[in-house]
């Protein structure tokens, strides 16, 4: 999975989508939705879009519409397939100013994403490389110190304690969870 690298997303940034396609020949591109917060597109009218490459485009947003679990977003000055493909592979951010408070319990990706994993004991396990979107339940993938990739359930009863302040995320892996 191509996925833009953690140091061009700003620490005070939040992903909201990641630009998946250009969609049609009206310059509109395919989303997939990296956000929980019901409403979050309506409330926008302009939106950062960070590039594989490393650019940042500030762009305005004529319209977007909902197909099949993605957001269907049409950008000012971008009017053809040709133009919509150059935003493929990108992720539109907010600031986290912008992003409404989280309940206790709830933590943005980019909070998460390079937290040390460690078990009950304390034994250091691997960090936290990116959160899987599962529909379901996400999924903490880490890069472990044996050089295996871990899939961790992000659920209250194995991620145990979430320090985001420590970036350290405390687990009580489930007996063979972390031999598979």
């Amino acid at each position: 999975m191509d996925t833009i690298g953690k140091t061009l997303i700003g620490p005070d940034e939040v992903v909201i989508a990641r630009i998946i396609k250009a969609r049609g020949i009206r310059g509109e591109v395919a989303c997939s939705i990296e956000t929980d917060v019901a409403g979050r597109f309506e409330e926008l009218e302009e939106v950062t879009a960070v590039l594989p490459s490393g650019s940042r485009l500030r762009l305005g947003i004529e319209s977007f519409w909902f197909f099949k679990g993605r957001v269907v977003m049409k950008f000012a000055g971008y009017d053809s397939m040709s133009a919509a493909e150059t935003l493929a592979g990108g992720v539109l951010v907010v600031p986290e100013s912008e992003a409404p408070p989280l309940d206790d319990n709830e933590f943005y990706e980019h909070q998460v994403v390079g937290s040390e994993v460690v078990d009950l004991s304390g034994r250091v396990l691997g960090m936290v490389c990116r959160l899987l979107r599962t529909g379901g339940t996400d999924v903490l993938v880490v890069d472990s110190r044996d050089g295996r990739e871990l899939l961790i359930p992000f659920t209250d009863a194995i991620c145990v304690e979430v320090n985001v302040a420590g970036r350290r995320v405390t687990i009580d892996p489930p007996q063979g969870l972390l031999e598979l």
